[in-house]
């Protein structure tokens, strides 16, 4: 049975005044948190339970405005910049991971091309153009609650940045034919338009990563299809099946970005890869929530007993405390330094930020499991479904963890033009 948490037990996970957020932050912190105690937390044991998707939580989310929280405000939105966004995300993912992960792909939609595109170089008339295009996309997501999602992988080295995506947009009179796959296409058959990075063919020219497309295309649009099962390890209720594109058309109008901008998004604001960063943040919190709340006797579905007296249960406390709070403040600074043409110094504490929190989260969960013993281990509980669902983390493109680490050894030896 699931069991919703008291809509006022706990804590933000950033204290608006150690972490000096401002006013709008404290707010949006403290909606997302009660959203996610009343709305995500009595509904996820079940998204994982039958792997389906969330979707009376996304009626619940279009009806209290989260669609919209990284529109602009002047635009009907609620203005959330980058940082903000990210605390908010990180207490939808405490009370529910494939809810948090889900809509980090929505909302990336709107932050890729609102604050992001802004800080990037465009000239006057591909500006005007591209903000006409982007009110409609606002449009079609407030005032028709239109969810969107961001098939990236492919299978291949495309998701990870080092070659061009294999599904092609090739160009015909009036706007693209796609033709390709994504796999591992979180909200598939669910989302209303799948944002798709897609290479540009020029002819017989081999294809380039400068020829990124990031086009809209509607899921009823002739050509697409779902296949494929999804019965994974965890974060189930993403729903991450396959998009097959058979010469699917799609209008000019339908790109999301201007041509090449994705590429230079890529290079100049790399932190818009850290986005999936704050669902396990989230979940490195509810690994600690859980094991507090069950030593003191106060967790739901468990017998009022408590376990805080013993010596070795406060030493793995005390050792959690820790982590967490290295993994918070390593996390926080990052997402705090987010923005164009980051130092070398910026670029290394992302990735590092990045691995932290996708291995820290897991190995949070799994001190949890140990310490709380056999109980831990039962599906009625969200511990065990926290403990799967942060073991995803360190294996999501384009930062998974090892390529961080790679990446930081590497740059961190060489400047850039350097070799050997």
């Amino acid at each position: 049975m699931d069991m919703p948490l008291p809509v006022t037990a706990d804590a933000p996970i950033f204290d608006p005044r150690g972490f000096r957020l401002s006013p709008f932050e404290a707010e949006l912190t403290a909606r997302a948190r009660e959203f996610g105690a009343r709305v995500l937390a009595p509904r996820a044991a079940r998204w994982d339970r039958e792997a389906s998707f969330p979707t009376e939580n996304y009626d619940d989310m279009r009806r209290e405005g989260w669609l919209g929280i990284c529109i602009p405000a002047a635009d009907g939105g609620m203005g959330a910049d980058f940082r903000a966004y990210c605390l908010a995300a990180a207490e939808f993912g405490r009370y529910c991971g494939a809810t948090a992960l889900t809509w980090n792909m929505h909302v990336c939609s709107t932050l890729w091309t609102g604050l992001l595109t802004d800080d990037l170089q465009m000239d006057e008339a591909t500006r005007a153009l591209h903000h006409a295009r982007r009110k409609l996309h606002y449009a079609n997501i407030l005032e028709r609650g239109a969810v969107f999602s961001q098939p990236f992988s492919e299978g291949g080295a495309a998701a990870a940045g080092t070659v061009a995506f294999g599904t092609t947009a090739t160009p015909v009179e009036g706007g693209f034919r796609i033709n390709g796959k994504k796999i591992f296409a979180s909200l598939s058959g669910h989302a209303d338009c799948y944002g798709i990075l897609c290479t540009e063919v020029h002819g017989e020219e081999k294809l380039s990563r400068r020829d990124t497309l990031y086009l809209a295309i509607p899921k009823d649009a002739p050509g697409v299809t779902v296949e494929g099962e999804w019965d994974p390890l965890g974060m189930r209720g993403t729903v991450s099946r396959n998009l097959i594109f058979k010469d699917v058309f799609v209008p000019e109008s339908a790109a999301l970005m201007p041509p090449g901008l994705y590429f230079q998004a890529a290079s100049r604001w790399p932190h818009m890869f850290m986005t999936l960063t704050p669902t396990y943040m989230g979940l490195a919190q509810a690994a600690y929530d859980f094991t507090m709340r069950y030593l003191r006797g106060e967790q739901p579905g468990t017998p009022p007993v408590k376990r805080r007296m013993y010596p070795t249960k406060q030493i793995a406390v005390a050792e959690m405390r820790i982590m967490l709070e290295q993994t918070k403040a390593l996390w926080f600074q990052a997402i705090s330094e987010a923005g164009p043409d980051p130092s070398k110094e910026q670029m290394l504490r992302a990735l590092a930020a990045q691995n932290t929190v996708m291995e820290n989260a897991n190995a949070l969960a799994a001190k949890a499991v140990r310490t709380c013993g056999g109980q831990a281990m039962l599906k009625s509980l969200p511990l065990e479904r926290i403990y799967r669902d942060s073991r995803c983390g360190s294996l999501m493109l384009p930062w998974t963890a090892e390529l961080c680490v790679d990446r930081i050894g590497r740059e961190a030896l060489y400047e850039r033009g350097e070799t050997d």
